[in-house]
């Protein structure tokens, strides 16, 4: 599985990334705009974006590319640990043990 990460705090890239490596997911992130962002997007299983901290063109060109590709976006309010959790917790179906000793 592997999800694209828009926006965040850029301190905390390499901890997104674990976070996403501990629940066996593959993670791009992208905390500011990148030339050809949508081309550098690829194809993920899904998307989450941290809405307080992303800018209105990286959001546009994610939304292009998802509805091209056909993923889901997932917006999230805070830029927060606890919130990826969530997040990845739903995308993973529940099931894995990181989600099990979360309830």
């Amino acid at each position: 599985m592997s999800v694209v990460i828009i926006g965040g705090n850029d301190r905390m890239s390499t901890r997104y990334k674990e976070i996403c490596k501990s629940f066996d997911v593959k993670a791009k992130v992208f905390i500011k705009y990148a030339t050809d962002l949508d081309k550098k997007i690829g194809s993920p299983d899904f998307a989450v974006v941290f809405t307080d901290t992303v800018s209105h063109k990286m959001l546009n060109s994610l939304n292009a590319r998802a509805e091209k590709l056909n993923f889901p976006v997932e917006l999230c309010h805070s830029s927060s640990v606890s919130a990826l959790k969530k997040v990845l917790c739903k995308y993973c179906g529940g099931n894995c043990e990181k989600c099990r000793l979360a309830q």
